[in-house]
């Protein structure tokens, strides 16, 4: 949206906004798997999780991971209704770990390796650019160009002669998107296909011009 206004200081001034786009290969990989085990008693459930989750986390630093953090440990009791009537099911565990991959080539054998040995979560993966700032400045360059080019045709429309003169740029702050793919898990195959696709880098300017 464009708007020209005249005010107090010399001559007319012209407000633009100006947005800039970058796609980007991502080179880092975040992936959200985890262990869900069930128990009637909470002692049960804890065993298990934890003997599974150990054993899902030695085959991930066998494959050389070593980024690996967890998220979420929770434990829930798992309540059912029948007929009006509430029915004590047991405890449910859910331990949630994050884990960095900058080689995107193992993100399906990660996800392979995990379920194997146990893990029967798979919350999330997103791919992401490690240091985002390099394509942000790019970015910020083709919203300025961006606004310059829309005062260019506004001028030429309106038949003024200007050249534009730019007075004052307000960044305003976007965040990059990560491409989070949809996958399914399938027997028979030697890695789960997955593909990293692009990362958005965007920035916006509202840039302010006097003519």
């Amino acid at each position: 949206m464009a708007t020209i206004r005249e005010d107090e200081n010399p001559g007319k001034k012209m407000v633009l906004t100006g947005k800039g786009q970058v796609s980007v290969n991502p080179d880092l990989a975040i992936l959200r798997l985890g262990v869900l085990t069930t128990g009637e008693d909470v002692t049960t459930a804890q065993a298990e999780n934890a003997k599974i989750s150990q054993q899902v986390l030695e085959v991930l630093r066998q494959l050389g991971i070593a980024d690996i953090k967890t998220v979420q440990y929770q434990i829930e009791k798992i309540i059912d209704y029948q007929n009006g009537n509430r029915i004590d099911r047991g405890y449910s565990v859910r331990n949630l770990y994050e884990v960095s991959l900058d080689d995107l080539g193992l993100v399906g054998t990660v996800i392979d390796t995990a379920v194997y040995n146990g893990a029967n979560i798979i919350e999330s993966i997103s791919f992401e650019v490690a240091d985002p700032d390099l394509y942000y400045q790019q970015a910020l360059n083709l919203a300025v160009k961006n606004a310059y080019q829309k005062a260019k045709s506004i001028s030429s429309s309106l038949r003024i002669i200007f050249d534009p003169v730019p007075v004052l740029i307000t960044e305003v702050s976007t965040q990059p998107i990560p491409f989070s793919p949809s996958f399914a898990l399938r027997e028979g195959t030697s890695a789960t296909p997955i593909e990293s696709g692009t990362t958005k880098i965007e920035a916006s300017v509202i840039v302010e011009f006097i003519y």
